[in-house]
């Protein structure tokens, strides 16, 4: 307990899985969380969670494609808390997981770009002047084993590949002003995203998932959220424009 006390925290796509995980995670470590969504009505009752442990939580509805979201969030964040020390830019989508770039259409690559890098891109441009304010600050990107191999959505795949290398970017950059930027890379995790192709329901996709696995095991939300708050905390204070890979051994193979 108490490793993020005295921190504010902007944690994107909270209202359910790994994002829930990370706002309460952090709420309990003594952060302040800021959790954004667009499913206003679910990011509301992981408020209230976290509100009735103790916990301090102010929800946003929020498009992260659109820049007027990001400033109203960084706006409202500095209102309720005078800073920002810490943004996770947790939202994302996955697309149909094994489709190939020939029966992809126009519209589902811009949508899956949109979220998962321009949101990357967006939320990171946001905060950045404030953490330079206030000397420093810890900026994690969720990026995905996806974004550094081949395999499935070509969309998907791309839009992880590019959080990974903008996050090196930023990082290099902004290292003289006390920003860390740090991407984590899960593999499979047994999320509400991916029940459709590993959830108990599918047992021939859970069955190939875990072979895959060295560890023979599904990952939990539970073990990105801890590798996130490593690299949100102080403890990571000499770590920055690393790759984080949470995967149960899959890319030894």
């Amino acid at each position: 307990m108490g490793r993020l006390d005295g921190k504010v925290a902007i944690i994107t796509g909270a209202a359910g899985g790994q994002g829930a995980v990370e706002a309460k995670l952090f709420a309990k470590e003594g952060a302040k969380v800021v959790i954004t969504d667009l499913n206003d009505e679910l990011l509301g009752a992981i408020a209230e969670e976290i509100k009735s442990e103790g916990g301090l939580a102010l929800p946003i509805k929020h498009n992260v494609t659109s820049i007027e979201d990001w400033h109203t969030v960084v706006e409202s964040t500095m209102k309720e808390f005078g800073k920002v020390d810490i943004l996770v830019n947790n939202a994302g989508i996955t697309g149909q997981i094994s489709q190939n770039i020939e029966d992809m259409d126009i519209s589902s690559w811009d949508k899956i770009m949109d979220i998962n890098a321009k949101g990357v891109f967006l939320g990171t441009k946001a905060v950045i002047s404030e953490m330079k304010k206030s000397g420093g600050g810890s900026i994690v990107n969720i990026s995905s084993l996806s974004g550094i191999y081949g395999i499935g959505n070509p969309a998907y795949n791309s839009s992880k590949g590019a959080v990974r290398q903008l996050t090196k970017n930023v990082a290099l950059d902004y290292a003289g002003s006390g920003i860390r930027v740090n991407s984590v890379h899960p593999g499979t995790i047994e999320t509400p995203m991916v029940e459709a192709f590993v959830g108990k329901g599918n047992k021939e996709g859970r069955e190939a998932a875990l072979k895959g696995i060295p560890l023979n095991t599904l990952g939990q939300s539970e073990d990105v959220a801890y590798g996130v708050l490593y690299l949100a905390s102080d403890e990571s204070k000499f770590v920055t424009g690393i790759e984080l890979i949470i995967d149960g051994g899959s890319i030894l193979q």
